[in-house]
């Protein structure tokens, strides 16, 4: 089976060129592909190349994908700020006149206040030349991701199965005690009419009791719902094995078996039946949970 688990986490690091990167990729459950991205501020750029990335490995589901890039300490990257500096020193010599004290004002302890001095942001230019460099680790946890996806699929894959196993062996059920059901219908009908019969003192054609065992045998035949349902075992049977993203027609595919199930369950009128028709709507309501955790 090739399904993928909807559900997965992947993350990988890197350093070179005096970088420091960071990716982590988490998917949930989701009917469609929704995208969470976050990215060290001042690197919003690389998202347009982020996005195609991600939808390679998913089709389906909500991803938080969190992108974090931090430069080595190079003086290069930082910014004394000179404006905020000069008005912390502008306050400090103020209050030190008013007191009349006589401080002496070293740059070493003002460089540590708050807005002296900056982290330079990336532009939009150098965040993009940055890509070469940041995609190799995203593939890298884009391809752990999966790795966890495809092992939740296998799980989920055994448990479709062992569901779709169930319904054919109730489906088993019902085939076997179709041919059954007018015949008791025949017996239960003649041993009530001739009850009433000896009550009334009355008699009844033969043709009679025929036409209404007919009319039964046409009502109850649920002789193209089973085979519909066989063919949708076989199709959910091959939807699983689709390279692509299969969990919206399995989903189709289970409606379409639910359907069939109600339908042979309202025209069977027979109490075996309904008992394998429970088994099998069981099952398919196992399998519609299951079914909202592929991709």
């Amino acid at each position: 089976m090739t399904l993928l688990s909807m559900t997965g986490f992947g993350e990988a690091r890197d350093q070179r060129d005096g970088l420091a990167i960071g990716v982590e990729v988490r998917t949930v459950n989701s009917r469609y592909f929704k995208l969470h991205l976050r990215t060290t501020e001042g690197y919003g750029a690389l998202e347009s190349h982020i996005e195609p990335v991600i939808r390679q490995y998913v089709t389906r589901g909500t991803v938080h994908c969190n992108v974090s890039i931090q430069h080595y300490g190079s003086a290069n990257d930082f910014r004394l700020n000179a404006e905020v500096l000069n008005q912390y020193i502008d306050q400090l010599q103020h209050i030190a006149a008013r007191r009349d004290l006589d401080e002496v004002l070293r740059l070493e302890p003002l460089a540590s206040l708050p807005g002296v001095v900056e982290e330079l942001a990336a532009n939009a230019g150098e965040a993009s030349a940055l890509w070469p460099l940041v995609e190799p680790t995203l593939h890298t946890a884009m391809g752990k991701l999966s790795e966890m996806r495809a092992v939740e699929g296998a799980a989920l894959a055994a448990d479709l199965l062992q569901q779709c196993q169930t319904v054919a062996s109730a489906l088993n059920g019902v085939e076997k005690r179709v041919p059954h059901v007018t015949e008791n219908y025949r017996l239960r009908l003649e041993e009530r009419v001739n009850e009433a019969l000896a009550s009334l003192n009355v008699t009844v054609e033969p043709t009679d009791l025929v036409r209404e065992i007919c009319l039964f045998a046409d009502r109850s035949d649920i002789s193209e719902e089973l085979v519909r349902l066989r063919s949708h075992l076989h199709q959910f049977d091959e939807g699983m094995k689709l390279q692509e993203s299969a969990g919206r027609k399995l989903e189709f595919i289970c409606q379409e078996m639910g359907r069939e199930t109600n339908t042979i369950g309202s025209k069977a009128n027979d109490s075996e039946i309904s008992l394998q028709v429970v088994e099998i709507k069981t099952a398919l309501e196992r399998i519609r949970e299951q079914i909202q955790n592929v991709q």
